[in-house]
């Protein structure tokens, strides 16, 4: 099966005033994730007990944190989260520009955040 990179199809999982996160679970032990969020908002942030992430960034600049240690991240940027690290995502505000944050992540089991 092959998607576009900036469209990965699914349901909208979550959405509200910060993002719209979309899953597409085609795949019977992988969720793939998209997230469109809104310039100067944040993730809540957490924690999967037995589950590891990977998450690609496409669009826009954010920071990352993982365990509250932030890193700069951007287009073509690709972060590995280990099982049990503490994680969100921050996206940033621009002068004069509406560009959102877009990243798409995937993760083993069901959505459990």
């Amino acid at each position: 099966m092959k998607i576009n990179i900036n469209d990965i199809g699914g349901q909208v999982a979550k959405e509200d005033d910060r993002y719209i996160v979309k899953d597409n679970t085609k795949l019977k032990n992988l969720v793939l994730s998209s997230t469109t969020m809104k310039p100067g908002k944040s993730t809540s942030g957490h924690i999967h007990k037995g589950q590891e992430e990977v998450y690609y960034f496409i669009k826009g600049k954010g920071t990352m944190y993982l365990d509250d240690v932030p890193m700069q991240v951007g287009p073509g940027d690709v972060v590995l989260i280990e099982d049990g690290v503490h994680h969100r995502v921050e996206s940033d505000m621009y002068q004069g520009k509406d560009e959102s944050l877009y990243f798409v992540c995937v993760f083993d089991g069901k959505r459990s955040h």
